[in-house]
């Protein structure tokens, strides 16, 4: 790599800093998504399965189409954020990500825009699970090439935990990514946390809003160094 582009990758925030920030993100979307619209998560999709099941087997409070919408539309994101890095694979890794997050932004602010001009009904519940899935699986599959050790998802939490565990000094490991990993777990928590606050008091809008303008944030400060 030349000196000119190494500069340019490096110039702004890590992606490290980036993707904590993404996790909070995601905790903030799958409280909108599970306590406003019935249920469903459009960021964990190993919760969408589970709850498909529970839906499935007619346990109240679930909906098969709503949950079978958000897996449907997450793959689509997916699929879209797969042909895209698979368009350009030798391209700069931050501008990847800024193109990925901003096109995060524009989803979930389209989500909060409807939210807000028509703030309850069907067709609202489906548009913010559509909108949010999709933004979903478009930062996997993204998130996924740009695979920052420690941080390769940003939307559920099981590997990063087994690793916190089996890496750690405990588990016979160094545990030399033990802070990024703990740094998953709290942001994730507090995504979520004040995403549901957020919810009870002010409504899907409000949420969905504060989540597009973080993502906008980390769309315009991003770098493309770990």
């Amino acid at each position: 790599m030349s000196e000119s582009a190494s500069a340019y990758e490096t110039r702004g925030l890590r992606l490290v800093a980036v993707l904590l920030g993404l996790t909070a993100v995601s905790g903030l979307i799958d409280a909108v998504s599970y306590l406003g619209v019935g249920h469903v998560f459009t960021a964990n999709m190993t919760g969408n399965v589970v709850v498909l099941g529970f839906a499935a087997a007619g346990a109240p409070g679930f909906s098969v189409p709503h949950t079978a919408t958000s897996l449907a539309c997450f793959l689509l994101g997916a699929i879209t954020g797969g042909r895209a890095s698979r368009w350009r694979p030798e391209g700069s890794r931050r501008t990847r990500a800024r193109l990925l997050l901003a096109a995060e932004a524009v989803l979930v602010g389209g989500a909060a825009l409807t939210a807000f001009l028509v703030p309850h009904g069907t067709a609202t519940d489906y548009a913010v699970i559509a909108l949010t899935a999709i933004a979903m699986g478009l930062r996997n599959a993204t998130v996924r090439k740009l695979d920052v050790a420690g941080l390769t998802t940003t939307t559920v939490l099981t590997m990063t935990l087994t690793g916190l565990a089996a890496d750690s000094r405990a588990g016979g490991g160094s545990g030399r990514r033990s802070p990024r990993r703990s740094g998953a777990v709290v942001a994730m928590a507090a995504g979520a946390c004040l995403g549901a606050w957020l919810v009870l008091h002010h409504g899907l809008a409000l949420p969905l809003l504060v989540a597009a303008v973080a993502v906008g944030v980390l769309a315009v400060v991003a770098s493309g160094r770990e």
